[in-house]
């Protein structure tokens, strides 16, 4: 039966903090995520049922949640934090799926924990909307992903630039273990800890995994962790880059074991194609940039790595050697699951050595020509199934000169395919997604909820549940954004 089981905390004080939830003025329901509600088998309904609107507010308990704040550390844009911890966001404990599957279930801004270092344990009604709207996006376009329960107004101020309306989001994930939970007990009071945590990750993580072992025979759990996360982030990283997502702050502490995106503050989506394409108003020197995101996670894993050195083997030279030999099979992991997307958003049946030419000049004619990089794939999609006189995408895009000669060569070579072509073409479209989360209407999103009007934005969230499906009135959500709609600059939001 569903309902809250307490694994982590019963790993003990070590781990995390006994938290007592701090109540609210006037909690009002902004958010409800019915759908995903009936999939966890949640119990109760904040739309007609005022205790569960409380107990999402941190008003009350649900029932039998046991609330903690966890420790963690963390590597923030590469200067090392010694203790971070959930400095705003409040577990509540595990939930169990109908389907026995095991979710943190967190309320996000529910007031000052033991690691809010001064802060006041809130947040902004603006960037909780933000997370709620990218994370259900992210879920549709099967990205993995932390989800969006609920979203609740506080009825109180929280004051960071200016005076915000306060918020607290319901975020469900697989677990928030991070590299920097590894990291803290990796490197306080002599690793105390840090042999039950790993334990602890493997077992919830990685018992079943059916990934190719990189290293042969029987793996240590330390060594079985390090796998697995190298293979999940090297998953989770092509699949951002292929749909030009942006996450902006891929510190250490924001890198989750089980390879979720989390921490959608600064976060964006490209419009026009960007290999610089860097958001963050903190990130100035472009570190979480695009083009640099799958050498930043390749980076993580590395830290990953150096924390669990002392428990992959006892020989210092052998556990090394174990680390380096995982550690360096990421970049080829990432390229495969990388190429295999983009060969399918591209329909081809593969990326070939002798291809790489023309993939290259296929992202220079869109960067040079300021093409918008969801658009082109989309284009491409109607043009190889044969429908672009009947599609509403050239209205929204105009292929450069340069992009046209690009596509005589990419027609050329789409006839060397081995396959059926009408499949790989029709593939296309499962791929390609007609829209994403721009940075324009998240913002919208954010503004009108702001001035006391949801149902746009509900509107929008729940167009992003088929992401690849084009709708009829979608020109609005599917074009590029006007000059002055561009947002540029994003913001934490802390």
């Amino acid at each position: 039966m569903p309902g809250f089981d307490h694994s982590y905390a019963r790993l003990g004080g070590l781990f995390s903090t006994p938290q007592k939830l701090d109540p609210v003025s006037d909690p009002t329901l902004i958010f409800w995520n019915r759908r995903f509600a009936e999939q966890l088998g949640w119990r109760g309904d904040p739309v007609s049922d005022p205790q569960q609107l409380g107990a999402l507010a941190g008003n009350q308990l649900l029932t039998d949640s046991q609330p903690i704040a966890t420790v963690y550390a963390g590597h923030q844009f590469g200067q090392y934090n010694p203790q971070l911890g959930d400095g705003r966001a409040t577990l509540l404990g595990e939930w169990i799926t109908p389907s026995e599957q095991r979710v943190d279930v967190q309320l996000k801004g529910a007031g000052p924990t033991p690691y809010s270092r001064g802060g006041d344990g809130r947040a902004p009604l603006g960037p909780v909307i933000r997370e709620y709207v990218v994370s259900e996006a992210m879920a549709g376009l099967g990205v993995p992903t932390s989800r969006a329960l609920a979203a609740v107004a506080t009825g109180e101020p929280v004051i960071r630039n200016r005076i915000e309306q306060g918020a607290i989001l319901t975020r469900v994930a697989s677990s928030h273990l991070r590299v920097g939970t590894i990291q803290f007990f990796a490197m306080t009071r002599g690793g105390e800890g840090l042999e039950s945590l790993v334990d602890y990750a493997v077992a919830r993580h990685f018992a079943e995994s059916t990934e190719q072992p990189i290293i042969g025979g029987d793996a240590k759990p330390a060594t079985t962790l390090l796998e697995g996360v190298c293979q999940h982030f090297a998953r989770l990283v092509a699949h951002w880059q292929v749909l030009g997502f942006v996450h902006g702050v891929l510190n250490t502490d924001n890198a989750l074991l089980c390879g979720e995106t989390i921490d959608f503050g600064p976060c964006a989506f490209m419009d026009h194609f960007d290999p610089e394409a860097s958001f963050s108003s903190i990130d100035r020197q472009g570190r979480y940039a695009w083009h640099n995101q799958p050498g930043i996670m390749h980076w993580n894993l590395a830290v990953l790595a150096e924390c669990l050195l002392p428990l992959i083997d006892d020989s210092a030279e052998t556990a090394r050697h174990t680390a380096q030999t995982v550690v360096d099979r990421y970049p080829q992991i990432f390229h495969t699951h990388h190429q295999s997307w983009l060969a399918a958003k591209l329909g081809l049946d593969t990326i070939r050595e002798s291809d790489a030419a023309l993939v290259q000049s296929f992202h220079d004619a869109l960067a040079t020509g300021k093409l918008d990089f969801t658009l082109a794939f989309r284009w491409l999609a109607e043009w190889a199934n044969g429908n672009l006189e009947h599609s509403p995408i050239p209205e929204l895009f105009t292929p450069s000169d340069s992009l046209n000669r690009w596509a005589q060569e990419w027609r050329a070579r789409q006839k060397n395919n081995n396959g059926d072509q009408s499949l790989i073409a029709a593939n296309m479209y499962r791929v390609n997604p007609a829209i994403i989360p721009r940075n324009h209407l998240v913002q919208r999103a954010i503004d009108t909820v702001e001035s006391g009007h949801i149902e746009w934005a509900q509107s929008l969230v729940d167009r992003f549940a088929s992401p690849y499906e084009w709708q009829a009135g979608d020109d609005e959500w599917a074009r590029t954004p006007l000059e002055e709609e561009r947002v540029t600059r994003t913001f934490c939001g802390t």
